[in-house]
């Protein structure tokens, strides 16, 4: 049997009030019906893309490792212009946001990673996304099956709705993905706000919403020092600062349990199983497919994201690679914060 040290379970953020029965509103409570195809999309302009050239023709004749560059390096302020844009509807908006996008024509696939590391820090800060330290991280199916240790970003296999680094200690405030090349067939990126998934929820079935707010086990998928917690256990929903925050994954947690040894409760079981099954549907989610170049960015704590399984080009250069970074602002740069 697991042991039970080996779990980490951290602090509560205890709250006074009762559980939201209220719905929710606003442009983060978005259904697909309420989308326009235009909503979350920001175009990139002539002017940005003059300055952004002028990035490239610079870092062509002045190479520098992408990890080191900085926005205050270039003369950038239409671009700067387009982020807030992008930053307003992360914020205020929709809690997602794609960048169209960037000339993969004309670009090798470093230079357009180096715009997008300086694009992404005009919303936030990077971060680490793994203990050792990797700051950029490429996408790519590896070959290998998902399991413990095994990112489902590394296999081609279909995905749940998640955020990512739910289970650990400090997840990103926003995922961004860089598309340098999509799939053969498949991949289909979706996004849904855990907002309007809370609101059916208190239509349906509000009898489970506390269980969503008390401690779940996940799986820490070895990302941790030697020695550590194997596991941990947070809430799914959890309110701080006035607002309402997700960590989720129903993978890691499933895992999480198996690990622990531990078998859920009904109450437990049911809530985790129709949240699942409630963002699933089709009417809440907003589906889209990666084109080379766009730059994705997605609010972490109020919306989750997923891709469908996908089959890839047998060709090594043709494969489907994307590139993601974590941004944060809060804490340090390392993965624990």
């Amino acid at each position: 049997m697991q042991d039970q040290a080996m779990i980490l379970e951290e602090p509560l953020h205890e709250s006074s009030e009762p559980v939201r029965m209220t719905p929710f509103t606003g442009p983060i409570a978005w259904t697909r019906a309420s989308l326009s195809p235009d909503d979350g999309i920001v175009k990139i302009s002539e002017a940005c893309r003059r300055e952004l050239d002028e990035v490239v023709a610079t870092l062509r004749a002045n190479p520098l490792p992408t990890a080191l560059l900085r926005t205050d390096d270039f003369s950038l302020e239409r671009c700067r212009e387009m982020m807030r844009e992008a930053s307003q509807l992360l914020t205020d908006g929709p809690g997602f946001v794609i960048v169209d996008r960037l000339p993969m024509d004309l670009w090798t696939k470093q230079e357009a990673t180096a715009v997008y590391w300086l694009l992404a820090q005009m919303v936030s800060r990077p971060v680490a996304q793994s203990w050792d330290g990797k700051m950029i991280y490429d996408v790519r199916d590896l070959g290998k099956p998902p399991g413990n240790g095994v990112r489902p970003d590394i296999t081609s296999a279909e995905q749940n709705f998640h955020t990512d680094n739910s289970y650990n200690i400090c997840p990103p405030d926003y995922v961004a993905l860089l598309c340098l090349r999509p799939a053969k067939q498949g991949g289909v990126s979706s996004i849904v706000s855990f907002y309007t998934v809370y609101n059916q929820m208190i239509e349906r079935y509000p009898h489970l919403l506390a269980r969503l707010f008390r401690p779940y086990v996940f799986d820490r998928q070895r990302e941790h020092a030697p020695g550590d917690a194997t596991l941990i256990s947070h809430p799914l929903f959890q309110n701080e600062g006035g607002r309402m925050v997700c960590r989720l994954s129903h993978r890691h947690v499933i895992a999480g349990y198996e690990m622990a040894d531990r078998d859920m409760d009904e109450e437990t079981r049911d809530a985790l199983q129709t949240l699942e099954a409630v963002m699933l549907e089709p009417q809440w989610t907003r589906d889209f497919f990666f084109e080379p170049g766009q730059i994705q960015i997605v609010d972490n704590q109020r919306c989750g994201h997923r891709r469908t399984q996908f089959v890839d080009f047998d060709e090594e250069d043709r494969k489907r690679h994307l590139v993601r970074l974590w941004l944060r602002d809060a804490h340090r740069r390392f993965y624990n914060g």
